[in-house]
C-alpha cells in the first residue's frame, strides 16, 4: 500500500506502461518509418483518434503499441475503400467512444484504487479490458444481424427520443451527490426498457436519451415502458420528472454508430412538443400502427415547428382491454 502523502508518480508510471504496452520510445518520425505509414498519415490519424500531438518532433513520446496501431490503420485499406478520408473517420469515431468510456473508468481507479498499489491498479485495469472485449464482442454481433438485411447505408428505422421535462431549472437545485444519483436512475430505467423491447440506445445526452429499433410496434411498446419505468424510479427518487417521448418511422442514415435525415429530425422536434408523460408519433410511425390492437391513437392537429411547416402528430396510448 501507498503511504499516505506519498507521490503517486511510481502508480501512475506502473500503469501507463502496463495501458501503454511499455515505455515511450519512439519519435513522431521514427514511427512513421517502423509502421511504413508517411509521418503526415500517422499525425492525422492519432489526432482524430484524440490524442494531443507531441510537443516536438524529437520527442519520445510513442511506444510499439501505437506503431502497430498506425500500422493496423494502414492496413484498413481493403475495407476502408484505400481512402485516407474514410480512415481518418473511422479513427475519429473510435477515438471519441474510447474516450468518453476511458474518462469514467479512471475516474472510477482514482476514486476507488486512490490508495492501493500499483499491482492492485494494474489487475483492475486487465479487468476492464477483459469485460471491454467481451461487451464489444457481443454488442458486434448484435448490431452486425441488425444490419444484415439492410443495403448501404439507408435503412428504415424507428428513431425515438425521451427527455426529463424541466431538467434544467431542477438540476439548479440539485447538489452533485443528488443530480449523479438523478442522471443514474435515469439512464439505467431508460436502458431497460429500450432493451427490453427489442431496441438500442444510440446515445445518451444528459437530460436525454435517443434510441432506435427495428419496427414501430417495438418503438411503441419502449415509449410506454419508458413512462412506466420512470414513474417506478419517482418512488425511489421524489425529484425524477416525468418524460416526454417523440417517435418517427422511416428512412434513416447510419454513420459510425449514429443516424442522420429528416426521420430523426422529426423524432426530436414531436418531443420537444409533445406534453410531460406523453408519446407523440409521426405519421409513418402511426400509420404502421394504426391496426394495431394493443395501441390506440389520438390524431392531433399539425404544428409549426422549426424546420417544419406543419408536423402532423398523433398521441400514442396502450389499448384499454375489455
Amino acid at each position: 500500500m501507498i503511504e499516505s502523502g506519498e507521490p503517486t508518480a511510481t502508480v501512475d508510471a506502473v500503469t501507463e506502461q502496463s495501458l501503454l504496452g511499455g515505455p515511450r520510445r519512439y519519435t513522431r518520425d521514427q514511427v512513421a518509418e517502423l509502421s511504413g505509414v508517411p509521418v503526415e498519415r500517422a499525425r492525422k490519424l492519432w489526432v482524430a483518434m484524440g490524442f494531443a500531438a507531441a510537443a516536438s518532433d524529437d520527442e519520445p513520446a510513442f511506444t510499439d503499441a501505437d506503431v502497430a496501431a498506425v500500422r493496423a490503420f494502414a492496413a484498413m485499406d481493403p475495407i476502408a475503400g484505400a481512402s485516407e478520408r474514410s480512415q481518418i473517420a473511422a479513427a475519429r469515431t473510435l477515438g471519441q467512444a474510447m474516450a468518453r468510456l476511458a474518462e469514467w473508468q479512471a475516474d472510477m481507479i482514482t476514486r476507488e484504487l486512490r490508495d492501493a498499489d500499483p499491482a492492485a491498479t494494474t489487475r483492475t485495469v486487465a479487468v476492464l479490458t477483459e469485460l471491454q472485449n467481451y461487451a464489444w464482442r457481443r454488442h458486434l454481433a448484435a448490431a452486425i444481424a441488425r444490419a444484415s438485411d439492410t443495403n448501404g447505408a439507408t435503412r428504415s428505422l424507428l428513431v425515438g427520443f425521451a427527455d426529463m421535462v424541466g431538467y434544467t431549472r431542477l438540476s439548479r437545485h440539485l447538489d452533485p451527490d443528488e443530480l449523479a444519483e438523478l442522471l443514474e436512475a435515469f439512464e439505467s430505467a431508460t436502458t431497460e426498457a429500450i432493451t427490453a423491447h427489442g431496441g438500442w440506445v444510440i446515445k445518451n445526452v444528459g437530460d436525454e436519451v435517443m434510441f432506435a429499433a427495428e419496427t414501430p410496434a417495438q418503438g411503441a411498446r419502449i415509449a410506454l415502458a419508458l413512462h412506466t419505468a420512470t414513474a417506478e424510479a419517482a418512488q425511489r427518487i421524489p425529484e425524477m420528472p416525468q418524460l416526454r417521448v417523440g417517435l418517427a418511422y422511416g428512412p434513416v442514415l447510419t454513420r459510425f454508430g449514429d443516424l442522420y435525415g429528416t426521420v430523426v429530425n422529426v423524432a426530436a422536434r414531436l418531443t420537444g412538443v409533445a406534453r410531460p408523460g406523453t408519446v407523440l408519433l409521426d405519421d409513418g410511425a402511426a400509420a404502421a400502427l394504426t391496426d394495431d390492437e394493443h395501441f390506440a391513437l389520438r390524431h392531433l392537429r399539425g404544428v409549426r415547428v422549426k424546420g417544419f411547416s406543419r408536423l402532423r402528430s398523433h398521441v400514442l396510448r396502450e389499448r384499454k382491454r375489455r
